[in-house]
């Protein structure tokens, strides 16, 4: 490995507010949760010098509570926690199956939901599922406590609205309604273990006539940030999804998304690919 070890600080917290200001005291200090995006970084001698918060005695950071309207899922939860939790596989499916998505066993095993959101990988493939269930990131920092929808923690490629000293503390996911059609899917270069080139999830409520009541569509690996597709949702609400509707959403999602070229794909086959998951699932043939 091309990490410096002895380059390196490791501090380990005793309590979140230690951890708090172990990280407010410099700008190179950075939370270590599961540790499988750092080591990659580490590997890669990106992390020299660097001082690192090992978050992973805190207790105060894990566990899942319910309520009666919601989900509150500590920042230290696993992939393996989210796929195997109850609640989650009853209310919260689309989560479940994207965790079981995310790299292999070991890495579902080590990998932490709040690590995966702090990390904000354009590609992260629980953030769409996080998306279309509206969830709430809970931060806390030197000012205390706040409450971030998630689509506003993103801003960037790898980049966050976290402030210095901020960490995540849990995330909150609201109970939805049973929907009348829900998908996750993922596309990457093999069937396991690769990244995402496009990935997508989807809820979709339909009325007794079969009109659409409401839809949620986010996508990831398209855009430096995951995606709700605004303009796609607003222009079906209240339609029938006949052929045409369809047709006409799929062309709309170019004003949702402008993928681009990079070393796993082309901008054109991420918007064909999109498109086709887009309409498969409004017209039923994808769930």
């Amino acid at each position: 490995m091309r990490g410096d070890a002895g380059a390196a600080t490791l501090l380990r917290p005793r309590s979140t507010e230690e951890a708090i200001r172990l990280l407010g005291r410099s700008a190179k200090a950075m939370p270590l949760a599961g540790g499988t995006d750092v080591m990659v970084s580490w590997n890669a001698g990106k992390l020299a010098g660097r001082t690192f918060v090992d978050l992973s005695a805190l207790r105060s950071l894990r566990g899942q509570r319910a309520t009666a309207r919601a989900l509150v899922v500590g920042a230290l939860t696993t992939h393996t926690e989210l796929m195997r939790h109850a609640a989650v596989r009853r209310s919260f499916p689309l989560l479940g199956i994207a965790c079981g998505t995310v790299g292999g066993v070991q890495i579902q095993n080590r990998g932490t939901l709040g690590g995966n959101i702090a990390n904000a990988s354009p590609a992260g493939d629980t953030f769409p599922p996080l998306l279309v269930y509206d969830a709430v990131v809970i931060a806390r920092g030197p000012r205390g406590r706040r409450e971030i929808p998630i689509g506003d923690v993103f801003v960037g490629v790898k980049k966050t609205c976290l402030a210095k000293g901020e960490l995540i503390e849990a995330v909150r996911l609201p109970l939805p309604r049973r929907p009348t059609r829900q998908t996750f899917r993922k596309v990457g270069t093999r069937a396991a273990q690769a990244i995402s080139k496009t990935v997508v999830a989807g809820l979709l409520w339909l009325d007794r006539r079969g009109r659409v009541e409401e839809l949620r569509f986010a996508i990831g690996s398209v855009a430096p940030t995951v995606k709700r597709l605004r303009t796609v949702e607003a222009f079906v609400a209240g339609q029938t999804l006949s052929r045409d509707v369809v047709h006409e959403a799929a062309r709309l999602l170019a004003r949702d998304i402008s993928p681009i070229d990079d070393i796993r794909s082309t901008a054109e086959y991420r918007m064909a690919v999109s498109r086709n998951l887009l309409a498969g699932f409004l017209s039923g043939t994808l769930s």
